[in-house]
């Protein structure tokens, strides 16, 4: 059985990675989302191993120390981290894999798995963005300033990835995100290891031809 591809999609908060990925996962056989390890409380709804792998600092501190994590980092006083084990069984067995990080996460992917396939996603424009995070609710002011200012952090290693994505209007983008995870599926690569079989007895010399 042919080995999965590893996607990391990164994208500034309000750029609708998290929408385009739900719709991309349901549209396409094959694919799913890591499923990150975090410290932090379980929310209302949340369910462990689906939303995420809850777990406490100690047991995530030992897994550091194991090397055990793609990718982790500390965030508002939680761990947050994707396992290596976790994804590379799921990769292993066939299917597609895409961890929803962000840019030093990913760099911390590609460092370990440089044949990752890394995608961006930008929102149309900054005063589009500015919208879309106003519009989460009645945050003050300050908060919605903080929010920009995070995400043209985010933005500004665009350049790092290997695709780039802009979520303007919603069904394009979502195509263009459809059309990536397929033409990697289709590639010479892995289309030679999948049908072995097939090319073999395409290419064999028929009795009695030269």
């Amino acid at each position: 059985m042919s080995q999965g591809t590893l996607f990391v999609v990164s994208a500034p908060s309000g750029a609708g990675k998290t929408s385009l990925v739900r719709e991309l996962i349901e549209s396409l056989d094959g694919i799913q989302v890591s499923v990150s390890h975090t410290t932090r409380a379980k929310r209302d709804g949340e369910v462990d191993g689906v939303n995420y792998h809850f777990t406490d600092a100690a047991t995530f501190e030992a897994m550091i120390e194991r090397g055990e994590f793609f990718e982790y980092a500390k965030v508002f006083d939680n761990y947050y981290g994707t396992s290596r084990e976790a994804a590379q069984t799921v990769l292993a067995a066939g299917q597609d894999v895409i961890l929803e990080i962000d840019w030093q996460g990913a760099q911390q992917v590609r460092a370990q798995m440089p044949d990752a396939v890394s995608i961006f996603i930008l929102p149309p424009s900054r005063s589009e963005l500015e919208r879309r995070l106003a519009s989460r609710g009645t945050d003050e002011h300050a908060i919605i300033a903080r929010r920009m200012r995070d995400a043209i952090s985010e933005m500004s290693h665009y350049d790092e990835y290997d695709y780039l994505v802009i979520n303007d209007d919603f069904t394009t983008a979502l195509q263009e995100l459809q059309s990536l995870v397929i033409s990697r599926r289709l590639s010479i690569s892995l289309m030679s290891e999948r049908h072995a079989p097939l090319l073999a007895t395409l290419l064999s010399q028929a009795p009695g031809v030269e």
